[in-house]
């Protein structure tokens, strides 16, 4: 299978890219329940529109670390993360993919903020950012509802599986 490269960026993008998603979830766990099953050995495990999550460098884990996933049984994504932080007030982690199963993306990462309530449980922020390849950036710019769609049903996927209304 051909592997696509894609161009790495730093944190920034997370506010500058011409796509962006950011979803706020207030969830009834705590904050070590969420950051386990974003950043433990099965990541994401919970979300139908994923497979076979997992690292594909050892751990520890942090900045530079390495992983494979596949989203919607075609889609093939090696992630680097660019960002790694554990601390007692939240924990974060952020992503660029580094190459792709097929030529959609020039730039796409993931960031995963994990804070805790003052009334107990946990605020998970999920941003997605990404540019379209050079070919489909037209399209996206007229419609960004199929990839809206289908980071609705994670979103959704995540809040069934931390007890979330």
């Amino acid at each position: 299978m051909p592997w696509f490269a894609l161009e790495r960026f730093d944190a920034s993008f997370f506010d500058t890219a011409p796509h962006r998603h950011r979803f706020r979830m207030d969830l009834p766990v705590a904050p070590h329940t969420v950051w386990e099953g974003l950043a433990g050995r099965t990541p994401l495990s919970w979300c139908r529109g994923l497979a076979g999550g997992r690292y594909t460098s050892p751990g520890p884990h942090g900045v530079g670390t390495t992983r494979e996933v596949t989203a919607l049984r075609v889609l093939r994504l090696r992630e680097e993360f660019v960002h790694w932080e554990e601390r007692e007030e939240g924990r974060r982690h952020a992503f660029c993919v580094t190459e792709a199963s097929l030529p959609i993306y020039r730039r796409f990462g993931e960031d995963y903020l994990v804070e805790p309530l003052a009334a107990g449980g946990t605020r998970f922020t999920w941003t997605f950012a990404y540019e379209p390849a050079p070919l489909l950036r037209r399209p996206a710019a007229l419609t960004d509802a199929p990839g809206t769609a289908f980071l609705r049903t994670l979103i959704a996927d995540t809040k069934r599986h931390f007890g979330a209304a």
